[in-house]
């Protein structure tokens, strides 16, 4: 079985969970950005920058969604290739 494994192949969720990791990315810079002038003692950002800093939430969601997705997907390959040929 090991054989005809592909070392590259791409799950159904692989694409959600790179995107998710962007999104939560972006979203820890904008918490920084966010949060330095805090510690600088400098004038706060707009109140739309806290609204970014919920980026890391949404990616952290969207890369959940694609986790559970490539899982979905590996039951379903075990499930066909433990289905008995008839």
């Amino acid at each position: 079985m090991r054989d005809k494994t592909r070392t590259n192949s791409a799950t159904p969720g692989d694409r959600l969970i790179r995107a998710g990791a962007i999104v939560f990315f972006a979203g820890a810079v904008a918490t920084l950005v966010t949060v330095a002038p805090l510690f600088l003692g400098t004038t706060p950002f707009p109140t739309y920058m806290f609204g970014l800093s919920m980026l890391m939430g949404v990616g952290f969601l969207i890369a959940g969604a694609g986790v559970l997705r490539s899982i979905a997907a590996g039951r379903r390959q075990a499930r066909a290739a433990a289905a008995p040929s008839r």
